[in-house]
């Protein structure tokens, strides 16, 4: 227990040491950024092409006019309010796909791919303003560079177990048989609670976006409720990489009022 405990004390120590950080201009935080954004993008756009042409071989891209066009002119009012914030990323090739599949999900990689799946269309049944907060927020994670710093924190975590174990070697220990439980306890020490962050941070930014889009920030709040109604109870928030659906509820009203005067001047 000794062993296993000095391990994970030195995996941490090792990790933060290690730690490349940088401040994200929009929300001051310090972030890990062992991995660019630009290396982030380049990663995103290879692996954006391969699920596309594969989706398009297994004929799961979405031909619905209607949809696409949907989807597509609620992302066209929103990437604008996200170069403005963030002007370096005029120059992404900005994309959006819908995707035939029954998974209630939405993404934006690095670089600014996205993808909508059928499923939250057809499951949540969002309206146009809370389809926007879907899209907002996911394009937040894209513009807080949130991709590049899980990356960053993956390389960062990979290389304190390598030098932990490495070290322990030295000292004549062999400590590869507790390597797992560092990895898994290094997952939730580290990831895990930036994941929550991130999410907020995603939040928060993202209602701001929709709401300088001209987008109704109380959809947010509709939305969420959608969304808990869907999941049900869902898991301990502990460890979860999101923020429970109550809290995130409650935190969505204090952002809602917090724009709507934004949503107010900006509406179409």
């Amino acid at each position: 227990m000794k062993t296993t405990f000095h391990l994970l004390t030195g995996v941490c120590g090792i990790v933060l040491a290690c730690s490349g950080c940088a401040t994200n201009p929009i929300t001051g935080r310090s972030q890990a950024s062992v991995v660019s954004d630009a290396e982030a993008a380049r990663e995103s756009t290879r692996a954006y092409s391969q699920l596309v042409s594969q989706a398009q071989v297994q004929g799961a891209l979405e031909t619905n006019p209607q949809t696409i066009a949907r989807v597509r002119r609620i992302t066209e009012r929103l990437v604008p309010q996200a170069v403005q914030l963030r002007p370096e990323t005029r120059s992404w090739r900005w994309e959006v796909h819908v995707i035939r599949s029954k998974e209630v999900n939405a993404w934006c990689m690095a670089g600014g791919k996205m993808a909508v799946y059928t499923g939250l269309l057809s499951t949540i049944q969002p309206t146009d303003d809370e389809l926007a907060q879907v899209m907002a927020h996911e394009i937040s994670h894209a513009l807080l560079s949130h991709q590049a710093e899980k990356m960053s924190r993956v390389q960062m975590q990979k290389t304190g177990l390598q030098l932990g174990v490495l070290a322990g070697a030295m000292a004549g220990y062999n400590l590869q048989g507790v390597a797992g439980l560092a990895d898994t306890a290094a997952t939730v020490a580290l990831q895990l609670p930036n994941s929550r962050e991130a999410e907020s941070e995603a939040d928060s930014v993202g209602i701001r976006l929709a709401a300088q889009a001209g987008y109704d920030p109380r959809a947010a709040v509709t939305l969420w409720e959608k969304m808990r109604r869907v999941s049900g109870a869902g898991s301990m928030e502990l460890l979860s990489t999101h923020p429970s659906p109550q809290s995130r509820i409650e935190a969505m009203r204090v952002l809602a009022e917090k724009y709507l005067p934004v949503y107010q001047q900006r509406k179409f």
